[in-house]
């Protein structure tokens, strides 16, 4: 089946998916006879591409990349992302806009727009799930299409998919661990005698971080991460504001030293759970002892102990190598595998 292909976002992340799709292409066709072209992009700096009959990825990777438009590729006048959507008769839209902690927009726009156009959907950003899972789901459903998510909590791992399919009925009672790779550099490096600021520069020089690290360093992504999970694994409609978040900035070398001396570790943990009929998530600084399966966690690590009612302890790790760019590969993967499961 040959599918067109809309990427809304076209950064690390959403260059990543295009490149592994072109890789992939003849495993796609010969295992699953899924065929695909892309016949729209929508960049947040390089301008906007439709061709319904096809865009030359390759082209649009290269004038991203060199810093120019890509909207010498058009067959179309678009000026807006919703326009790429609705006219780009894509069967399949990738939403990899900037994460909107507050609203989730416009990546809730993006999503109902291709929803409403009768496609599939696959994003990785984290705001569709914490500010409109219910509505989007729902609005999925009634149009017999998917609204998938995997990549938006620990890139391509299958958290989510793993609790749908082969933890049917379990009932999530709570989950804690470390889920924002960069605070857990900055904490690594700062152990090995960097201060915090050269260590943020760092997140900065390979792509971890932002020009502005608040939303790491502060815990808004993981706080955002803790309210996605829980909306859609504990049924609790959390929003970041609900869980209580204290960042990094405190910790001090002195404070590192100190729990270096005793054999503990500073780390920004990440947590919810069930308290009668409430869900209490959380984002704070621990210090961790050596038994703790967090200990280990360093670097660009990132990891999840969940606990159910059917299972008590159920761990899931994945490791990033240090210097990768906030793990697009992984991310990019946790689309493509949305994507395959969706259309195969």
């Amino acid at each position: 089946m040959h599918n067109k292909l809309a990427l809304i976002g076209f950064g690390n992340v959403a260059r990543h998916l295009a490149r592994l799709l072109v890789r992939k292409q003849e495993a796609l066709k010969s295992q699953y006879d899924i065929t695909f072209s892309f016949t729209g992009i929508a960049t947040g700096r390089h301008g906007f591409a439709v061709n319904p009959n096809g865009l030359d990825i390759q082209k649009a990777l290269e004038l991203v990349e060199s810093g120019q438009s890509i909207s010498s590729l058009s067959t179309f006048q678009v000026d807006n992302s919703l326009a790429v959507i609705q006219n780009s008769q894509a069967d399949f839209m990738f939403e990899n806009s900037p994460v909107n902690y507050e609203t989730g927009q416009p990546a809730i726009d993006h999503v109902r727009t291709a929803l409403n156009k009768g496609m599939h959907v696959s994003t990785a950003n984290k705001g569709t799930v914490v500010h409109a899972f219910q509505e989007l789901s729902a609005l999925a459903k009634s149009k017999n299409k998917r609204y998938m998510y995997e990549s938006t909590v620990l890139g391509g791992t299958p958290i989510f998919s793993t609790f749908r399919e082969a933890m049917p009925a379990a009932e999530l009672i709570s989950f804690k661990g470390i889920i924002n790779a960069t605070t857990n550099i900055i904490l690594s490096r700062m152990e090995d005698g960097e201060s915090f600021d050269a260590a943020v520069k760092y997140c900065q020089s390979v792509g971890v971080a932002e020009t502005d690290p608040s939303g790491d360093v502060d815990g808004w992504d993981a706080s955002i991460k803790v309210a996605a999970l829980a909306t859609v694994l504990m049924n609790a409609p959390l929003k970041p504001h609900d869980v209580e978040r204290k960042g990094i900035r405190e910790i001090t070398a002195e404070m590192v030293n100190q729990a270096k001396a005793e054999k503990k570790r500073w780390k920004l943990v990440a947590s919810a759970e069930r308290v009668g009929n409430q869900i209490k998530g959380r984002v704070a600084p621990e210090l961790v002892e050596s038994t703790s399966p967090l200990f280990g966690m360093m670097g660009s690590s990132t990891g999840l102990t969940f606990r159910t009612d059917v299972l008590p302890d159920y761990s899931v790790t994945v490791s990033e190598r240090e210097g990768m760019q906030g793990g697009p590969e992984e991310t990019a993967y946790g689309l493509f595998a949305d994507f395959v499961n969706a259309v195969k």
